[in-house]
């Protein structure tokens, strides 16, 4: 195959798959790597070296990696990110794939929008288990190993395309193993909470407590007492 096709094929899953984890990051690391002369990005993808998007983009990552860290709220962004970083890794794909042709578009757009759904799911199934926990710290750890891996794997598919689709073989079947295993663990979850709440509903209510009733003073007549 043309190297030059293994390049963008890596490229395209990269971007689409960081995307998945952390867009902002995502968009960024590719602004100021283009910026600095350090990779080269499709021509479809010359807009991410905007100093207004890099900007945009950076302003959003130093948001999410404080939301991303608190237990609880980090689930919540995760919810509403469902809606934005599932399509932007599908748009973002198309575009870094665009120059191999229209048909390659159509196909970058389905798989980048699979992959960028499958990080993104196993990410946030993973921090509502996580979240299970007392303690903040593996909030923390999960959240900057992920900042690491999302700057780290978009650096290695634009710089190693070879390794990195190797990586994303085993990635992707990783994928496939977990997600079942995480849906498990989040229903077997939420239905430990629901039975505790049905539970405290339908408890029934205990027996109001009844005093005896105390002896009457009975008065004899004075006749009587004398």
């Amino acid at each position: 195959m043309d190297p030059n096709y293994i390049a963008v094929i890596a490229s395209t899953m990269g971007i689409a798959w960081a995307s998945g984890i952390n867009l902002y990051a995502t968009i960024a690391t590719l602004g100021i790597l283009a910026n600095t002369g350090s990779i080269i990005l499709p021509p479809d993808l010359q807009i991410l070296a905007s100093p207004t998007i890099v900007m945009a983009a950076g302003f959003m990552y130093f948001v999410e990696f404080f939301a991303d860290k608190i237990p609880g709220v980090d689930t919540g962004w995760d919810v509403i990110h469902t809606f934005i970083r599932i399509p932007a890794g599908a748009i973002l794909a198309a575009r870094a794939i665009a120059p191999i042709g229209p048909e390659a578009e159509v196909v970058g757009m389905l798989l980048g929008g699979a992959l960028a759904a499958g990080s993104h799911f196993t990410k946030a199934g993973t921090r509502v288990l996580a979240n299970t926990s007392p303690e903040p710290f593996s909030n923390w750890a999960l959240s900057i190993g992920e900042d690491v891996v999302v700057i780290g794997g978009v650096w290695a598919s634009l710089q190693h395309p070879v390794l990195f689709i190797i990586a994303m073989v085993l990635f992707i079947l990783l994928i496939i193993w977990l997600l079942p295993k995480i849906y498990r663990g989040i229903t077997l979850l939420f239905g430990k909470i629901a039975a505790f709440f049905r539970g405290r509903s339908a408890a029934p209510e205990p027996p109001p407590v009844s005093t005896p009733p105390t002896p009457s003073t009975i008065t004899l007549p004075k006749s009587d007492q004398e």
